[in-house]
């Protein structure tokens, strides 16, 4: 299932530091796409670009998004930084882009001040993946077509996991 690409239908921005973040938020955007959810791929710097980072956070509630999904690497504030100027949930990715092997991203995205909430997932492409599972469980609280996919993703694993169980009894 396509998502929707009009930018007034958008339901999730998911945000990178950098385009090298793109391999592993990729990974987000796959889900997305197999759950029918609108999103956008935006690219801006806490550091680098402070003031386009201001702006897609304090416009991103007023153009319908619902969820923000935010990877970046190394000091990684990019997540706070939108957090602290949005009302929407954002969930961080940490990514592991420097010799720290995504540590120091890891640290800078969870350990957020009181009052800046940030949910934060697994360093790499497993975090991007549960980031947009995350972000489409929190938009099936208001759509029901999408929590019942959400529930047959849920049961195909199940059943993913007894045939792999199986054929390793069998063989």
């Amino acid at each position: 299932m396509k998502a929707k690409s009009a930018k007034k239908n958008v339901l999730v921005s998911v945000v990178m530091g950098s385009d090298s973040d793109l391999p592993i938020m990729t990974e987000a955007t796959k889900i997305l796409e197999e759950f029918g959810i609108s999103y956008e791929l935006i690219l801006t710097s806490a550091h680098r670009t402070p003031l386009r980072t201001t702006k897609f956070a304090v416009s991103a509630a007023g153009r319908g998004v619902k969820v923000i999904i935010v990877g970046a690497g190394a000091a990684a504030h990019l997540a706070g930084v939108i957090a602290a100027q949005t009302p929407l949930p954002v969930i961080g990715v940490p990514i592991n882009a420097t010799a720290l092997n995504g540590l120091d991203a890891l640290l800078s995205t969870v350990q957020m001040p009181g009052g800046i909430p940030v949910a934060t997932m697994a360093i790499g492409k497993a975090g991007a993946k549960n980031a947009a599972l995350f972000a489409a469980r929190i938009l099936a609280l208001e759509d029901k077509g999408l929590s019942a996919r959400l529930s047959a993703y849920i049961k195909k694993m199940e059943k993913d996991v007894e045939k792999k169980q199986k054929n390793l009894t069998t063989s």
